[in-house]
């Protein structure tokens, strides 16, 4: 078949991508926050609520995007890879709207990562030797090395912007757990650049960076672009810049700008992001919009 649906069912967001192999175009995208994972790290299983919210969205993506005539692949990672009830959850999505989800797991989704990056990098006339990506997801935070053609190494952390924020009560908990939580990430980065070296560039991905980036490009949820997001720079006193911002906004402002269902996860992902900059003593972050939808779609043609 000439078009693919790719689909990414993370444990904040459902992410949908209609491209055609042929003409290596997108055709139509759907994005919804469904937050598999609301309630997960204190029930260890996927809520009836995210069930029906995943449901309802994906036939919603149904209807808005034509998968007749489509190939179809849909995956999903850390929310239901650490429920209980997660193949439960998964045969119920098959039976109510025909999709059948493949659970991949870290290395495979910090593959599909990649080759969304690669493909992106190649669009904007970037070359860089190495580089390390940092995909922030709702359940877990993927770190992927990548040293040349070839020559790339991952490691999936179960630490996220959902889990992390339901873990705790307050953003000064999160704040001063934050180090201790995130040392194995950086025994791993230490572990990486003793034996391959320092990274050229420190790529980032997924909701955060990409809110964040939007916000200082003077955007809002509803007027958010893509396009302008890809290759967008940010430095360490941008997010603290962007996490003052939202912190003074009402619920309202800040739903307006991050979208309903992120307004209350978004300042735990900034403070992974943060923390992100201090293990690598990086001077800024490169912001892509494309992910392991991308990806899936990518290597699917």
């Amino acid at each position: 078949m000439k078009k693919i649906i790719a689909i990414d069912l993370g444990s904040n967001s459902l992410r949908i991508l209609k491209f055609d192999c042929e003409n290596k175009k997108r055709v139509g995208e759907f994005h919804k926050t469904v937050k598999t994972a609301d309630g997960l790290s204190q029930t260890g299983e996927i809520s009836h609520e995210a069930l029906e919210r995943v449901v309802t969205a994906l036939n919603e993506a149904k209807e808005q995007l034509d998968f007749s005539n489509c190939r179809v692949k849909a995956v999903t990672t850390e929310a239901i890879r650490q429920a209980k009830n997660g193949n439960e959850i998964l045969k119920s999505i098959q039976e109510r709207t025909d999709i059948e989800f493949e659970v991949i797991d870290g290395k495979i989704e910090a593959t599909y990562a990649l080759k969304a990056v690669e493909y992106r990098l190649k669009m904007l006339n970037e070359k860089p030797k190495s580089f390390m990506i940092a995909d922030i997801g709702g359940g877990s935070t993927e770190l992927l090395f990548y040293y040349g053609e070839g020559n790339s190494l991952s490691k999936s952390f179960p630490i996220g912007i959902i889990t992390l924020t339901q873990k705790f009560h307050t953003l000064q908990e999160i704040s001063e757990a934050i180090p201790l939580l995130m040392k194995p990430m950086k025994e791993y980065y230490n572990e990486v650049i003793s034996e391959y070296g320092e990274v050229e560039l420190f790529i980032a991905t997924a909701g955060t960076p990409t809110t964040v980036a939007s916000m200082k490009l003077g955007m809002e949820y509803a007027t958010y672009d893509g396009e302008r997001i890809h290759g967008t720079r940010l430095s360490q006193k941008d997010l603290v810049k962007q996490l003052m911002k939202l912190l003074e906004m009402s619920k309202e402002e800040r739903v307006k700008a991050v979208g309903v269902g992120r307004d209350d996860f978004i300042a735990s992902g900034i403070l992974i992001y943060d923390e992100l900059y201090t293990i690598g003593g990086f001077k800024y972050s490169m912001v892509i919009d494309d992910g392991i939808r991308e990806g899936v779609a990518y290597s699917s043609c």
